[in-house]
């Protein structure tokens, strides 16, 4: 795997060393592909970070956003979503994670606030993250979804052109 220049940029092995010396602060965690970041991305962001101390973005590697989204996908590499994350004031941190779903991330790395957009619920979440999330007694958050704002749909408005 490539590795982002970044300064919030941390393989899995130090963000989890960096998360167990965090005791006394909230963490927050999301995940996503962030493969276009949008404004709908930033405003959940926003508000992710606003429910604890420091917040954490694990992302989907290159080889899983092909997987979830297809051959075409993602338009950008690791290197350039991480840096993009990094580069945002509301986000302390960023890893990536190999699969489809992050459950053993997830049990290893403790946070004690998992946000997902509100597009999803508890329902939709994956069953093994859910499962993860209940065996840590993590508070599970979901904030506004921005309608309208989808990397999906605004790769489709790129291809229509103006």
């Amino acid at each position: 795997m490539e590795t982002p220049s970044s300064d919030k940029y941390y393989p899995w092995a130090e963000a989890l060393a960096l998360r167990h010396r965090c005791s006394g602060q909230s963490i927050v965690l999301t995940n996503g592909c962030f493969d276009l970041l949008h404004v709908g991305h930033v405003a959940a962001l926003q508000a992710a970070s606003q429910l604890g101390d420091q917040l954490w973005v694990a992302i989907n590697d290159d080889e899983s956003v092909r997987q979830l989204k297809g051959s075409g996908r993602p338009i950008q590499s690791l290197k350039e979503r991480a840096l993009m994350l990094g580069a945002l004031a509301c986000v302390h941190g960023v890893f990536a994670f190999h699969g489809k779903q992050l459950a053993e991330e997830l049990e290893q790395f403790r946070p004690d606030i998992y946000v997902k957009s509100g597009d999803y619920s508890l329902e939709k979440l994956h069953p093994a993250e859910r499962l993860a999330l209940e065996r840590i007694a993590c508070r599970i958050c979901f904030v506004p979804f921005w309608e309208g704002y989808s990397t999906t749909g605004l790769i489709e408005r790129l291809r229509r052109g103006p």
